[in-house]
């Protein structure tokens, strides 16, 4: 007889509370192996395929792609044991087991945190009452989202509905907060998630109903006074302005919401300052030149601007390390790091993201170079990890690929300092003391004021501009 388990969406790190299902990789029914990945989902980091730990039938899923689901929420039910669809036992509530019982077969050893053959049993978050009130009541189990599916008490959160305790089904700190923010009641909330669990879509959802009944009430009000006026509808926003009622309103989370809460916090605790420089790069562009017809047809990758940049910063951070270091608030020090993880800005379709490159200190400009390749390819198909998007310690940021020249880049928190480069274009310049149209770049650095003054970022950004403008400056360092 099949043994019905289920698997809950794991831990995928780096601080992670919540994914969107983009795509789902099994049906109901369907055969899957132990490590088999069974559904893609996007978090605030990136795409990730995620495997499942047990090996049968699927007997269910939970969640249409597109949804949202905390951590810890039911992913699927597998019948492990079950050989076809047919054969896979009958669901009951209380049926589905939390972690394998051991044994070949009934697990992996080898997948995401908290699932496993022979780890220990997963303990159960408890939820603190947002109330002192009696203990809850069990949650009234719900039409699981595809499929009938084990009917399990959802975590809850201890509440009033509607009058009386019971029970509020919301897990994720998250989606608290948000309803916190706005002022949304989660006891009057209906989740569409298993056993009705409340996700943040749901929240979404009573946040655009809040604001649809504020213009209503906004508009009938001003009628009596204004009825001759054909001014648009306005609605306050959260910030107190006024928003026009027809305007398209686009939840920021995903990657586009990582970035808004990272550049959001670089503004707000790092005291920043920009410098720029303008320098001949034509000798920089004749150098590569040479480094790639010396290569030949078939002697390698060709070395790009962006790596000959990305070799420039490693050198000149070895002699300006105030700038490959972070701010340790809580302890009120600077922390110098010993290597440099070089971030380099990526456009993907999902939004920017910054791939870093490790121990970029170690490495030569072929390198480099390659390695950028390779995560800039990661990053266009959206198979980043989330290790390769974190660690660290300086970024560049090539915004002359937009056709720009200049820009003050907002620093990447917790890091110290970006260099931005410009379009690099042919410009009048003077050249040993003739007018000459010459190979030009803008080169600006942003730096966190805390960690060094402008002495030390203008030696920094002054020793990039020489080496872009005599490459042969490298040499002392390689």
């Amino acid at each position: 007889m099949a043994q019905v388990l289920e698997f809950k969406l794991p831990d995928l790190g780096e601080g992670l509370t919540e994914a969107e299902i983009v795509r789902w990789l099994v049906e109901v029914g369907d055969v899957v192996a132990i490590d088999q990945p069974v559904v893609e989902v996007e978090t605030a980091k990136a795409m990730v395929e995620v495997p499942c730990p047990y090996g049968g039938v699927v007997t269910a899923r939970f969640g249409e792609e597109g949804s949202e689901l905390p951590v810890g929420a039911p992913l699927l039910t597998v019948a492990v044991g079950a050989t076809d669809a047919s054969s896979a036992a009958p669901v009951d509530d209380g049926a589905a087991a939390e972690e394998p019982s051991g044994g070949s077969g009934s697990g992996s050893g080898n997948v995401l945190v908290g699932y496993g053959t022979g780890a220990p049993a997963a303990r159960r978050r408890r939820i603190r009452p947002e109330r002192n009130t009696a203990s809850a009541a069990p949650a009234a189990p719900a039409a699981p989202a595809v499929v009938s599916a084990p009917s399990r008490p959802a975590p809850v959160a201890v509440g009033e509905v509607n009058g009386r305790q019971g029970p509020v089904a919301v897990v994720s700190p998250l989606v608290r907060r948000l309803a916190r923010q706005h002022e949304i009641d989660l006891r009057g909330l209906t989740g569409s998630g298993p056993d009705g669990l409340i996700l943040r879509a749901d929240v979404d959802s009573a946040i655009r109903q809040a604001g649809q009944t504020t213009e209503a009430a906004t508009r009938t009000a001003a009628e009596p006074v204004v009825a001759e006026a054909s001014t648009a509808v306005a609605s306050p926003s959260a910030a107190g302005a006024a928003v026009p009622a027809a305007a398209e309103r686009i939840p920021l989370r995903g990657v586009r919401g990582a970035v808004a809460d990272k550049l959001s916090r670089s503004r707000s605790e790092i005291p920043d300052a920009t410098c720029w420089v303008d320098a001949d790069a034509t000798e920089l562009m004749a150098a590569r030149a040479a480094m790639n017809a010396a290569s030949g047809p078939s002697g390698g990758p060709k070395v790009s601007v962006l790596a000959l940049l990305a070799r420039i910063c490693t050198a000149a951070l070895a002699r300006y390390p105030e700038l490959n270091s972070t701010v340790d608030t809580a302890a009120r020090e600077i922390v110098r790091l010993p290597g440099v993880h070089l971030g380099f800005a990526a456009q993907t379709e999902r939004g920017l993201v910054v791939p870093v490159v490790r121990d970029a200190h170690t490495r030569n400009a072929e390198s480099i170079g390659a390695e950028i390749a390779r995560l800039t390819e990661l990053a266009r198909t959206g198979k980043l990890s989330p290790a390769q998007l974190t660690g660290g310690t300086f970024t560049l940021n090539n915004y002359g690929v937009f056709g720009v020249d200049g820009s003050t880049p907002i620093i990447n928190h917790p890091e110290a300092a970006m260099l931005g480069v410009g379009r690099i274009m042919p410009k009048p310049w003077v050249h040993q003391g003739e007018l000459a149209v010459r190979q030009v770049v803008q080169l600006s650095l942003t730096f966190d004021h805390r960690v060094c003054d402008g002495g030390t970022a203008g030696g920094f950004l002054r020793y990039v501009a020489d080496c872009v403008e005599q490459p042969a400056v490298l040499l002392r360092t390689l």
